[in-house]
């Protein structure tokens, strides 16, 4: 099941929040939401968001802050970021494009226009984080068009969800990705249960059994979840 975009929203006026809410759903994205600067970089940090509407004029940290703040991070650089702002100056698009946000949006927009600019981020994300089609790492050998996983040139037998969980974690390139995101991504589950979160610990113990000498690259970050571990 191929799970929508998670778009995190990060705006005071709560007016434009019901609005975009309401537009991003109905073209079947998740949202989340964050008032201001301090909630966003939380949020940004523990629930993964695919794609950031950051508002400029925010209460405390404004959108730059937390633009600068969020692309100096490991876990959230690659999240790509759009600016919403009424300002339309030309140095503050300059600006928020220099600290790293991939599109710039001046208020008022269209809620058509902000869907496509979304669209097209996340186009471009998915081109840019494409693997090849055959990846070695250390021992371990992928070959996503055959779906074919090898460690020491062995072949090993994975389950579909055990292979999805391994390229998913590859994918992420370093980041640490949550229980919940992983339930989200490859299960596409309700993940209110603690049954269901145990799922993916118990395909992370089966898969590192299967990959032997180089399970010591799927890394256990402690009440959180795993990341992949690309260095020897």
């Amino acid at each position: 099941m191929t799970m929508k975009e998670k778009i995190l929203i990060v705006e005071d006026e709560k007016d434009i929040v019901k609005m975009l809410e309401y537009n991003l759903k109905k073209e079947g994205f998740k949202t989340l939401v964050a008032h201001d600067g301090e909630d966003a970089i939380d949020a940004a940090n523990t629930k993964f968001p695919d794609l950031i509407l950051l508002d400029l004029m925010l209460p405390g940290l404004d959108g730059f802050e937390v633009c600068k703040t969020l692309k100096a991070e490991r876990k959230t650089a690659s999240v790509p970021i759009i600016m919403l702002t009424a300002k339309s100056q030309e140095s503050d698009k300059v600006v928020g494009l220099e600290l790293g946000a991939d599109d710039y949006v001046t208020k008022p927009f269209s809620p058509r226009e902000l869907i496509a600019r979304i669209k097209a981020v996340l186009r471009r994300m998915k081109e840019k984080d494409k693997l090849p089609e055959v990846l070695k790492i250390g021992d371990l050998t992928l070959d996503f068009s055959k779906i074919a996983v090898t460690v020491k040139n062995k072949p090993v037998e994975l389950t579909s969800k055990e292979f999805e969980l391994l390229k998913t974690l590859i994918k992420a390139k370093g980041r640490v990705l949550s229980r919940d995101y992983l339930l989200d991504n490859i299960w596409g589950f309700d993940h209110s249960m603690e049954i269901q979160t145990r799922t993916v610990d118990v395909h992370i113990r089966t898969l590192r059994k299967k990959i032997k000498s180089e399970a010591k690259r799927i890394v256990t970050v402690k009440n959180y979840g795993y990341r992949f571990e690309y260095e020897d």
